[in-house]
């Protein structure tokens, strides 16, 4: 059975790469504003689910950003600077990517500046969480 560091590590490296995809969607001028979203909240749900496992928080099958958010603060852990913000992403995890909805333009420098925000928090709380059963491997920054 995996411990929860190996899981939390498992769900950063995921949102690293939706993070990755992101950067690149950045800085093209005609990206389509749905895929910012989308992988802007891929991201921060990947990195909200890490600091729960790394923790042993369960939580069920959800992209809702607030649920992940509540979860913490019911959990007693901390949230990311900017989690009150963080629910103008919902939409863009299943209703926007499955419909056919107009947005508005994405503000790209609050999308690339909230996720990083997440994982800067995301791996500090992971390395101050608990660590029963650790590989002992370092997280990169």
């Amino acid at each position: 059975m995996k411990q929860p560091i190996d899981l939390a590590r498992r769900f950063l490296l995921l949102a690293d790469r939706d993070i990755r995809t992101l950067q690149l969607l950045l800085v093209v001028p005609d990206s389509d504003d749905q895929a910012l979203g989308f992988h802007a909240q891929q991201a921060i749900e990947k990195y909200l689910k890490a600091v729960l496992s790394a923790n042993g928080v369960g939580f069920r099958k959800t992209h809702d950003l607030v649920e992940l958010l509540d979860l913490l603060r019911d959990n007693g852990q901390t949230t990311p600077p900017n989690a009150d913000s963080l629910d103008t992403l919902n939409p863009f995890a299943v209703t926007l990517r499955y419909d056919f909805f107009e947005v508005e333009a994405v503000d790209r420098d609050w999308i690339s500046t909230a996720v990083e925000m997440v994982r800067v928090w995301a791996k500090s709380e992971i390395e101050a969480a608990p660590k029963s059963g650790d590989s002992g491997t370092p997280l990169e920054p």
